[in-house]
C-alpha cells in the first residue's frame, strides 16, 4: 500500500510540478551537455508568462519531422515566421531558448537575435559559424501567444529559425536545474 501511495505520488508530482529531462543533443552546449539531466518546472508558467532567456522544454511543431521546414512560405534571408499548425506528436520534447516572445520583431545577426532592433548579447553561446541560418536580416514578427527559440549551440541547433515559433500551449516547463551528472548538478 505504501508503495502504491509513493509511485502514485511520483506520477501525480511528475504530471503537474516538476517532470525529469535528458538532454538528447548538442543543441544546447556548452549550457548544457548531451545526456545532461535537468528538471522542468510545470507551475511557474501557470501564474506567469515565459520571458525571453528562459530555457524552456516543447512539443515542437511538425516541421521538425518534415526536415525542419517551416510552415508557410518565407522570403529569402528571414527566419521561418509561422510554424505548422500541429504539434511533432512523433517527435520527443525539445529544449531550446527563447529568445523572442509575442509581438517582438526579430532578425539574426551572426548567429544572436535582434529583437525590437536590439541584437542581444550573448556571451554563453557556442559561435554560429557561417551558414545561411546565422545572417537573418529580414525581420518577422513573431506571432500572438507564440515564442522564438534557439539553441546555444547556434550552429548545429535545429531551432525556430527553421520551423518557426512554438505556441505558449506547447510549452511544458521553464528547465531550472540540472541533477545530473552530479559535476553539473545546479541552477540553469
Amino acid at each position: 500500500m505504501i508503495v502504491a501511495a509513493a509511485v502514485g505520488l511520483a506520477l501525480l508530482i511528475q504530471a503537474f510540478v516538476v517532470k525529469p529531462f535528458q538532454i538528447p543533443s548538442g543543441s544546447m552546449k556548452p549550457t548544457l551537455e548531451i545526456n545532461q539531466r535537468v528538471l522542468a518546472n510545470r507551475v511557474n508558467y501557470r501564474f506567469t508568462e515565459p520571458g525571453i532567456g528562459d530555457v524552456v522544454i516543447f512539443r515542437p511543431p511538425m516541421g521538425v519531422q518534415r526536415g525542419g521546414r517551416c510552415g508557410v512560405r518565407r522570403e529569402p534571408g528571414q527566419a521561418c515566421p509561422r510554424a505548422t499548425p500541429e504539434a511533432a506528436t512523433e517527435s520527443p520534447p525539445f529544449i531550446k531558448r527563447i529568445v523572442a516572445g509575442p509581438g517582438d520583431t526579430l532578425s539574426v545577426r551572426n548567429g544572436h537575435p535582434v529583437v525590437n532592433e536590439v541584437e542581444a548579447e550573448e556571451d554563453f553561446v557556442n559561435p554560429c559559424g557561417g551558414g545561411a541560418a546565422c545572417d537573418l536580416p529580414e525581420e518577422i514578427v513573431i506571432p500572438p501567444g507564440e515564442y522564438f527559440m534557439m539553441g546555444d549551440n547556434r550552429g548545429a541547433s535545429e531551432d525556430s529559425r527553421f520551423w518557426g515559433p512554438v505556441p505558449r500551449e506547447r510549452i511544458i516547463g521553464q528547465a531550472l536545474l540540472t541533477y545530473w551528472p552530479p559535476d553539473r548538478i545546479g541552477p540553469l
